[in-house]
């Protein structure tokens, strides 16, 4: 039976992408100094303006103005006529202290374990058709992405600016991945380029090394559809963190809790839960356990142990899904403070992961929750040859 399935991505230029690489910029800056920070900090953008908002409780100063900036211009909105420059825009700061009440039942106390930071539920997915143990449709719109990235920052199209989206509708057969059915690239760029010249250039550098194998006589493609891409970025739309949830996980396949992750310190199970969980569900599918799998797990604030832990292989699975859970239960801990420990979050590392994706980077060893070390052992101790 043919299904079709549509993921996007966008480039670390895109207004809500800055966002996201500014909050966690904060939360880098905080934590590489005080581990035990407690942080949520949101950013809003639009032409001109930068306002950062949230909940910070640190021993360490950060000067926001700079690190704002400093991350502005690193991103590539190093010119006035794109809308927001890092030299020239506002920025805004209005940060105070988290709840004393939340407090109480997150940190560890005598005869009380660390808790989690809200209630909700996160989940965790992993399949085998590709080699990060992703969808192959959010992997190749991430390629698409950071090929759009790469190509501005290398000049190989300097007429490119940072702003950019693609769009990619993968054709699967019987559950498997076929074919690209459809590809959506839109490219910021400077005024009085030729459109046939961009159609043709994003075409050959950034579409073909990205999505060429997957590509047939039938596969249709959008390249700026409008046809003038110039106002982009903060000026042509506002920006906000935590609004590309879909694009950051598994791209419309697999269940989403709704939380956002960036610019939360990991005792905010909102993301070292999904993060977790993630982990979790890869190394069932690289155990050979199951072809897919996603794992659900759920909190209530200021308790450690989770309320549920939910386990779905969509019927791929190997074993049962009951001694899956059996193994995992034996072998993953998902409180809050084994979490972060295991997975080693409490680390500067996550302005890295506010673009192209926070699963699938197994190419970078601070994606601790990329890891399949426990593969092996599950995969023996389910009694799999």
């Amino acid at each position: 039976m043919k299904r079709f399935v549509t993921s996007e991505s966008v480039t670390e230029g895109h207004p809500d992408k800055i966002c996201d690489q500014i909050s966690d910029a904060v939360l880098d800056a905080i934590i590489k100094d005080d581990p035990d920070a407690r942080v949520a900090c949101e950013t809003m953008t639009t032409t001109g303006l930068v306002t950062i908002v949230g909940e910070i409780t640190t021993k360490t100063y950060v000067d926001f103005q700079r690190l704002v900036r400093d991350t502005i211009k690193d991103i590539g909105y190093t010119k006035s006529d794109y809308g927001l420059s890092w030299e020239y825009c506002a920025v805004l700061v209005a940060i105070h202290e988290q709840s004393q009440d939340i407090a109480l039942g997150v940190d560890e106390a005598k005869g009380h374990e660390q808790g989690a930071g809200d209630q909700g539920m996160m989940y965790g997915y992993a399949c085998n058709e590709t080699p990060q143990f992703m969808p192959l449709p959010i992997m190749l719109a991430h390629g698409l992405t950071r090929r759009l990235s790469e190509v501005r920052r290398r000049k190989v199209l300097p007429y490119i600016r940072p702003d950019g989206k693609s769009q990619i509708t993968v054709e699967y057969d019987d559950g498997k991945p076929k074919r690209v059915d459809v590809i959506v690239v839109a490219a910021q760029h400077d005024p009085d380029v030729p459109r046939e010249q961009i159609i043709r250039d994003i075409r050959k550098e950034v579409i073909e090394p990205v999505c060429g194998r997957w590509m047939d006589a039938e596969t249709k493609v959008f390249i700026n559809s409008t046809g003038r891409f110039v106002v982009g970025g903060p000026q042509g739309d506002s920006g906000v963190t935590g609004r590309k949830i879909i694009a950051d996980t598994y791209g419309s396949i697999g269940r989403h809790g709704g939380g956002a992750f960036s610019g939360k310190d990991p005792s905010k199970v909102d993301r070292s839960a999904a993060y977790y969980a993630r982990y979790m569900a890869k190394n069932v599918v690289a155990a050979g356990l199951a072809d897919r799998c996603e794992i659900q797990l759920s909190y209530t604030i200021g308790v450690a142990k989770p309320t549920s832990i939910y386990i779905e292989t969509f019927g791929s699975g190997k074993v049962s899904d009951e001694k899956i859970m059996g193994l995992l239960q034996k072998h993953f801990d998902a409180s809050p403070k084994a979490m972060i420990a295991e997975l080693k979050l409490k680390r500067p590392i996550y302005r890295k992961t506010a673009a192209y994706g926070h699963f699938g980077r197994d190419d970078d060893p601070d994606f601790t929750w990329e890891r399949t070390d426990k593969a092996k052992l599950l995969r023996k101790e389910a009694g799999l040859k």
